[in-house]
């Protein structure tokens, strides 16, 4: 039994491994190197039955690459409501935002793997879940148990948009979110109980506060949507 449960283990990392790596990729923006490697994630995934990915997949492999690229662009970068940024959701835009990138970068640094942030912040999604599947999946599984929160927040704010391209990027998000522990919350106020209130700062957070502030606030701030 102990050589059983060994093996099963065993196989749930390395699942998670893989999906954190396709899922990587597959939340970058589009280019020529995802558009090769659909066939490699296909295999890879269909090994470990994970199906989360084929509706976007699909797409890489039908939809010219300027109207991929198009889409990418209208899910992630104009909407707040789908930042891929981890600390965004927990922290925003202020001054106690500054210290949590710092961490990411020393876990980055601990690991002792150079990590080319190329241009993006540290806790950019593809890039903790590059890390958490290549470099030090320890360190990178608590990186993403720490910011579950985060995570499903991005994918209800996907779920929510219900549009065709939002809901495949939502499903990617969702194979994420199995790698980790426990089922997903169900809606945004299921997420806050996962962590209760967080503690607020209000300098910086003007810009922040209005009525499409999908970050995690305040039950009072958050539970009518």
């Amino acid at each position: 039994m102990r050589l059983r449960r060994g093996r099963s283990d065993q196989a749930a990392r390395q699942r998670a491994r893989v999906v954190r790596q396709a899922a990587s990729w597959c939340l970058s923006y589009p280019d020529e190197v995802l558009l090769a490697r659909v066939p490699v994630l296909r295999t890879a995934l269909a090994e470990h039955e994970v199906t989360h990915l084929d509706a976007l997949l699909d797409e890489l492999e039908t939809l010219p690459l300027g109207e991929l690229q198009r889409r990418y662009v209208d899910v992630f970068d104009l909407s707040r409501r789908h930042a891929l940024y981890l600390s965004y959701w927990t922290d925003g835009d202020t001054r106690r935002r500054g210290e949590v990138l710092g961490t990411f970068k020393a876990v980055y640094r601990a690991s002792g793997f150079l990590v080319d942030t190329a241009g993006e912040l540290p806790d950019f999604l593809p890039m903790v879940l590059e890390f958490a599947a290549v470099a030090d999946p320890e360190a990178g599984e608590r990186l993403l148990r720490e910011y579950r929160p985060s995570l499903e927040l991005l994918r209800i704010g996907l779920e929510e948009e219900r549009s065709g391209q939002a809901t495949t990027y939502a499903a990617v998000v969702a194979a994420v979110c199995t790698t980790l522990p426990g089922e997903s919350p169900a809606d945004r106020a299921a997420v806050q109980a996962m962590v209760g209130p967080p503690p607020m700062e209000t300098v910086g957070l003007e810009p922040y506060l209005g009525h499409d502030d999908p970050r995690l606030l305040p039950l009072s701030q958050i539970g009518g949507r």
